[in-house]
């Protein structure tokens, strides 16, 4: 079938830095596109400056186009699930804010029940000593960020891996998802 008549699906996560949260999906199969951007908040058009000093009320999150065919919302949510710390609702690792807190945007009735289900079994796995804080909130414009964010690590290898080194990022996955991390890569 020519791909100009297939029917692709949106998802929305925020999880912090959207530097750091463009490659783990880029590289899923099924994944047409992953672009960093701007959600949930109140002032229109944002700039990164705008998000960044706290005073827009959006988070940075990234906007997947994915190929419901190839790989499921379910799929998704367990990629995204260990990308981020679920129990910090003061920002992400070395990122700290309002702009950098967790949450999954859900763009149908299916995406929010499917999320709150996800979220509810990994609160009740008991895999965090504390509760799950992600929200799970109805998706809202969605400003795609500035050139120079998009691809970020493709475009800026050395300071990618540099700021995500020291983010604590690598080591709170490890910790906590270990080998079973690369579950989700090797199916």
């Amino acid at each position: 079938m020519d791909n100009k008549y297939k029917k692709y699906e949106t998802a929305i996560f925020a999880g912090g830095c959207f530097w750091c949260m463009v490659s783990p999906f880029d590289i899923l199969d099924g994944i047409i596109e992953v672009v960093s951007g701007y959600t949930g908040g109140y002032l229109e058009n944002p700039t990164y400056k705008d998000v960044k000093s706290q005073n827009s009320g959006h988070y940075e999150a990234v906007k997947i186009t994915y190929d419901p065919e190839v790989i499921t919302y379910d799929k998704l949510l367990q990629a995204y699930w260990r990308q981020i710390d679920p129990t910090d609702d003061g920002g992400q690792f070395q990122d700290r804010g309002s702009s950098y807190r967790t949450a999954i945007f859900y763009t149908t009735e299916e995406q929010r029940i499917k999320a709150e289900t996800s979220k509810e079994n990994l609160d009740k796995s008991k895999r965090f000593p504390k509760p799950i804080v992600t929200q799970i909130l109805p998706a809202s414009k969605f400003y795609k960020a500035e050139d120079y964010h998009q691809d970020f690590y493709k475009k800026s290898p050395t300071e990618y891996k540099s700021d995500r080194k020291i983010s604590g990022r690598d080591e709170f996955i490890q910790k906590y998802w270990g080998e079973e991390y690369y579950d989700i890569y090797n199916d």
